[in-house]
């Protein structure tokens, strides 16, 4: 911790150093605190059109805005912000202060897809965006929603190019909240709530599932390996000790219910010398499972700290330090329930054997539960067999536990200095910012053991006979630290501005950075880092007309030395239609503007690795014998060739956009939409070059990284808003969506026949076989084409010979559709808030389209020694073949079924109604003249409801922890 001490006085000490770091925060102290508007004018000296005045009230010198201005509320975008009527139409603002009034959140990008046009989990189909925090690179998991105050999407070329190589799949920007000169104000919010678990699989129990896996043999020509009377006395559940019928899902072993609590408190004042933002937050969540070492677990706890505080040192100087701690802990098992949950069928064991059933005169087993240490609630021993010495009850009573820990410390400070006295207009900026996380596992490890019981009835009720001991019981009270990584950041910005306006009408802004960071992982040799210069030049005349030129120099390690640096130019043009003479004095509309932006990003984004331009040879201890008996001889393989020519790939793009307000704000619009191509992606593709150039024994190759690939992804996005008071309640209705294709425009490929062909297809394209219902009978299958993956009999899935060759082989995979890897080709959110006098309605509905999914876990695959679910009572049997979806059953691989084809796919549109909150604030003259200022109280509901023809696919998790409705209810205070 000391070294973490000398950083912060460090830190500290540097934000008193004039114009050597500064602040990346855009907006200018005053020191007479003079609310500006993005061109540093008093806000009160902004010129506007008549519809605009109208909506206006000065107080004080500070702005009062109605809904029909907000859109002059700064909105930060790349090192700098502007108003939000001046945004171009490839950024989109979500103010989270605002809208946690009404639909509180626990994740910094909780259901932003429903809110922000263009963000489906991606930005416009593009994986890989850039995520930060106050200028810094950042996980959104590092800091809360009642930190935030604003989080911008920044989609086109134009919008990102500053921020250089790395930002070229688009910028997610997370702006905290900071102090204002006024009176010191606390806020503090509550909560409680529980989950509930939505679905769980349904597998079969013991009875049936060895009924089945007895019919699975006899298709394979074997004998039935359970008795008439073993599945009885399964089924009876009887003694289910003996005859164990395990259900991983029940309330045995299962909660209910679990619950998360968290509190948050926020500080902030000052005057106009300083002013301050303190944010202190603690949540913690349970766990579903009911016992052993889970039973009382919290499996979370999270401590979070901020504090930012900005500083007006003189008129002509300012600072400020931020700083924030994350702790966070995660207690669990030392085993994977839900794994085991997914793969242990029911039959096998049962967890707990009661020691009341071992006979008096066994004294051997009786020395044996004397001698155990895991004696589970004075009468149980663990149960197990050969097989299962180890399994997930015996580990979760006795198995010891496990903390994973994480830490987290960042830091970010500047300074900031006007000067005027060298140019009016002219400001100079800068960061740092340096964050520090540790993540490491300290364990119990303990060894224990498991018995295995042998039965009899010769007295006519059931009884243990004998013990069978595996493993020993060992708790070491050892320590163990495990999983240990570390990732450091360092951030560095510094930056001219100048802004300036001539006359009210000519609007001047200028904008020369130095910007890069560099991040360090355990474990990697090299770092990872992004650095650039950027330029940025911006006009507009009288707000109506807008041109703007953004420009980053990149460079990137990952290139060879002559092709590290390229030039990203960008421009950006707009028109404010509504400014102009035949619509200014419009009663339909208030606002209306045009944008179109193009340009060209250098990136290495999609370069894997480093030094890939350089060839590889490697000596390994090959297979060549000398002519001295017993002694290999060393070889010297070759790896892949040299490219000194590698260099970036590069995103063209065209993107327009539109901004509209009408009949008074009833009606608000933004949209974007948006063609870019991705040329000259990196791959190693052998199908370019003779094929001796790979050999694959010895294991050589002199195929070097190429730029290739060419993508394309055509789109749009839109936010719609309804704004209407009826009666005595005020209306909003917001719809909000993102469509997007992509297409494979040039790939590096020989395919025999030109349906299996990548190039023309989308990126995320799902290939796979066409089926043709299942094979009837053995005439069937000697008619049918040859299939080549393994052995069919009838029941088995029949697939077309798309090349008409009379083999299924790979060669008949085709084109199935899109698995929305990057996100649903459409997504749409649907918001609605209702407000009459201190009551608040909020609901926000999500749906996507256009995707497919697999039925490709172990649910579905059922076959060998797997365990069997419901969906195993389908299968096909002479009885039910005109009817049944399911192949037959099989305890062998079944490797023709269980391929990537049509019969396996669904579609995966859904709507879900993802949040319904109801908040009621307290009347104010509840509280006279008390400490407490407001007062509110809301419930809500996360994850209610999903609506989708394959619900029940989309609901269920196999092998991990359910899905969870979340209801919650909080109480808010101001003081």
């Amino acid at each position: 911790m000391k070294y973490i001490y000398k950083k912060i006085v460090l830190g500290a000490l540097i934000t008193v150093v004039p114009v050597v770091l500064n602040a990346q925060t855009t907006s200018m102290v005053s020191a007479k605190a003079i609310a500006r508007n993005a061109e540093k004018k008093p806000r009160a000296q902004v010129v506007a059109s008549k519809k605009q005045e109208s909506s206006k009230k000065i107080v004080s010198d500070s702005l009062i805005t109605t809904d029909l201005n907000k859109d002059l509320i700064p909105v930060q975008v790349a090192f700098r912000k502007v108003d939000k009527r001046n945004l171009p139409g490839d950024v989109t603002a979500v103010n989270v202060a605002e809208m946690l009034e009404r639909n509180y959140s626990i994740n910094a990008l909780e259901n932003m897809e429903g809110l922000a046009n263009g963000y489906h989990g991606n930005i416009w189909g593009m994986d890989g965006n850039l995520v930060l925090v106050d200028g810094i690179p950042r996980e959104p998991g590092s800091v809360m929603p009642t930190e935030i105050e604003q989080i911008t999407f920044l989609k086109g070329v134009s919008a990102v190019a500053l921020y250089g190589s790395r930002a070229a799949k688009g910028v997610i920007f997370i702006t905290t909240k900071r102090g204002e000169a006024q009176d010191l104000k606390i806020k503090a919010r509550v909560n409680a709530g529980i989950f509930v678990p939505k679905s769980v699989p349904k597998y079969l129990g013991s009875a049936e599932y060895m009924t089945l896996y007895n019919e699975a043999r006899r298709n394979d020509g074997l004998g039935n390996l359970y008795s008439d009377a073993a599945i009885y006395n399964h089924a009876a559940g009887l003694n289910p000790y003996r005859y164990p019928n395990v259900d991983y899902y029940s309330s045995e072993y299962l909660k209910k219910t679990y619950n998360r609590y968290d509190g948050t408190v926020e500080i902030s004042g000052g005057n106009k010398l300083a002013r301050y933002y303190t944010n202190i937050g603690y949540n913690s969540a349970g766990s579903l499972l009911n016992f052993g070492e889970a039973k009382n677990n919290n499996t979370s706890d999270r401590l979070n700290v901020r504090g930012n505080v900005d500083v007006t040192i003189n008129e002509n100087i300012y600072a400020k330090v931020d700083a924030a701690a994350i702790y966070n802990n995660q207690r669990g098992v030392n085993t994977d329930y839900w794994q085991n949950a997914a793969t242990l069928r029911p039959n096998r064991f049962a967890p707990l054997i009661p020691v009341s059933f071992i006979e008096e005169s066994d004294e051997a087993s009786w020395q044996k539960i004397n001698n155990t240490k895991n004696l589970i609630n004075g009468q149980y021993i663990l149960g197990g067999t050969q097989l299962d010495q180890t399994n997930p009850f015996a580990a979760i009573y006795a198995g010891g536990n496990s903390q994973v820990t994480s830490r987290q410390f960042q830091f970010n400070t500047g300074v900031g200095a006007n000067l005027n006295h060298v140019l009016r207009g002219l400001t100079f900026e800068s960061t740092f910012g340096v964050d520090y996380a540790t993540t490491y596992t300290q364990s119990f490890n303990n060894n224990y053991a498991v018995f295995e019981a042998a039965w009899n009835n010769y007295a006519g009720t059931d009884q243990i006979s004998s013990l069978t001991q595996y493993g020993t019981d060992i708790r070491s009270g050892n320590l163990n630290i495990s999983g240990s990584t570390y990732r450091q950041t360092l951030a560095l910005s510094g930056q001219l501005n100048y802004q300036n306006s001539i006359n009210n009408k000519h609007n001047f802004s200028a904008l020369l950075l130095a910007n890069g960071y560099q991040q360090s992982n355990s474990g990697a040799y090299h770092k990872i880092s992004n650095a650039n210069l950027g330029l940025h030049l911006g006009y507009n005349f009288q707000n109506k007309y807008y041109a703007d030129f953004n420009g980053a120099v990149v460079h990137s390690a990952r290139l060879p030395e002559a092709n590290r640096q390229a030039f990203s130019p960008t421009v950006s043009l707009g028109w404010r239609l509504s400014e102009e003479n035949f619509l200014q004095n419009s009663s339909v509309v208030d606002n209306l503007k045009l944008s179109v932006s193009a340009g060209r990003l250098h990136t290495d984004l999609n370069i894997p690795d480093y030094y890939l331009y350089t060839s590889i040879y490697t000596q390994t201890d090959g297979a060549w014998y000398s002519w001295r008996d017993g002694v290999l001889n060393r070889t010297t393989d070759s790896r892949r060739g040299e490219n000194p020519n590698l260099t970036f790939a590069k995103r063209d793009e065209v993107n327009v956009g539109i901004k509209a307000s009408l009949f008074k704000n009833l009606l608000t619009f933004e949209g974007s939409v948006f063609a870019n191509k991705v040329t000259g992606n990196v791959v190693q593709a052998s199908v370019l070059y003779p094929t001796y150039f790979s050999t694959g024994f010895p294991n050589a190759s002199f195929i070097p990284y190429v730029n290739y690939n060419d993508d394309q992804r055509l789109g749009f996005d839109f936010n719609l808003n309804l704004n209407k008071n009826i009666g005595r309640v005020a209306w909003t209705l917001g719809l909000v969506g993102t469509y997007y294709e992509t297409k494979a425009l040039k790939r590096a490929e020989m395919y025999e026949d030109d349906y299996q062909n990548r190039a023309g297809r989308p990126l995320d394209a799902i290939w796979g076989l066409k089926s043709d219902g299942f094979f009837m009978s053995q005439d069937d299958i000697n008619n049918a084409p040859t299939q080549t993956f393994g052995q069919v009999k009838p029941g088995d899935i029949k697939y077309l010979d798309q090349n008409g060759d009379g083999l299924i082989n790979a060669q008949d995979e085709v084109y199935l559709g899109r698995n929305g890897m990057y996100g649903s080709p459409l997504t749409m959110g649907l918001n609605l808030t209702a407000k009459w006098q201190n009551f608040t309605f909020f609901a926000l509905g999500l749906s996507r389209y256009g995707a497919n999914g697999m039925k490709n876990s172990s649910y579905f695959r059922v076959a060998g020694e797997s365990k069997y679910s419901e969906v195993a009572r389908n299968r096909w049997t002479e009885e039910t073949k005109n009817t049944a979806t399911y192949p037959r059953l099989t305890t062998l691989s079944a490797d023709n079924n269980f391929r990537s084809s049509d019969f396996w796919m669904y579609k995966n549109n859904r709507f879900d109604l993802a949040k319904i909150q109801i908040s009621y604030d307290l009347p104010q003259n509840l509280f006279g003249k008390s400490f407490i200022q407001e007062m509110g109280i809301y419930v809500n509901g996360f994850n209610l409801l999903t609506v989708a023809k394959e619900r029940e696919i989309m609901e269920m998790n196999v092998g991990s922890a359910p899905q969870s409705r979340f209801y919650n209810v909080g109480v808010k205070a101001l003081f």
